[in-house]
């Protein structure tokens, strides 16, 4: 019964923001490495970014580099991105992942994470 689920999805203009959370049910995030990945339609899912398991690393794609931050609180067995200054380009299902490791790293591979929620639409239109 180890699932993950996202929320904070929408619909948001150019240049808005949003914060997507990551819910654990059925475990605890304490020892996982959290990513975010998105895929937007004809598109291959694509890593955006990675925490440790403490918290204590971050990645990210260049690609959202300096837009989105990544955060955690273990306490709430929730993961979080926060996304600012979208642009259309960033429309996409995001989905949270995560896999029994201190560590994340830079690659942001998809076939890393054992555990993934349903996704959460975010689409950037005016």
């Amino acid at each position: 019964q180890l699932q993950l689920v996202e929320s904070g999805g929408g619909l948001v203009q150019p240049g808005g923001s949003l914060r997507l959370s990551c819910a654990a049910s059925g475990f605890t995030l304490d020892y996982y490495a959290i990513g975010w990945f998105r895929q937007a339609p004809g598109k291959e899912r694509e890593g955006i970014s990675c925490i440790s398991s403490s918290g204590g690393s971050t990645n990210y794609a260049d690609s959202v580099k300096g837009r989105f931050t990544i955060s955690r609180d273990n306490a709430k067995n929730t993961a979080y991105l926060q996304m600012n200054s979208l642009k259309s380009e960033d429309t996409a299902v995001y989905y949270c992942a995560a896999v029994l490791l201190i560590m994340c790293y830079d690659g942001l591979f998809p076939y890393e994470y054992d555990y993934w929620g349903q996704g959460t639409q975010v689409t950037v239109s005016s």
